[in-house]
């Protein structure tokens, strides 16, 4: 064999460990329109060092989508802000003030907790 045709025709019969496939595995995020989705928004202090944090679950929808809602949320709120694991984090307690947005961009919100 030469060098060319053994790297472009290896076809793998068996393979236990090694090359990780995880794309082939990963489910695709059905992305919900926002009058579909239920949002929860609560103040919330517990592991964060005594610092109050707004954060909005209850998300069906792509990374991108929710880059763009948190960039959205973050100026009109003033402060900081982040993206973890279908949440949005505002730094601060902007309950009122996110709630007013999201349901302006047509979202169902509620607000969570005392």
């Amino acid at each position: 064999m030469s060098a060319s045709k053994s790297n472009s025709d290896k076809k793998i019969v068996y393979q236990e460990f090694g090359n990780d496939n995880s794309a082939a595995i990963e489910r695709p995020i059905q992305e919900l329109p926002p009058q579909q989705q239920n949002l929860r928004i609560q103040a919330t202090r517990t592991g964060r060092k005594g610092k109050t944090v707004t954060v909005v679950t209850g998300f069906q929808a792509k990374p991108e989508t929710l880059a763009d809602l948190v960039k959205q949320l973050k100026t009109q709120c003033g402060t900081g802000g982040t993206v973890k694991e279908n949440t949005i984090e505002i730094q601060g307690e902007h309950k009122q003030k996110i709630l007013e947005i999201v349901t302006k961009l047509g979202y169902k919100a509620k607000l969570s907790g005392g």
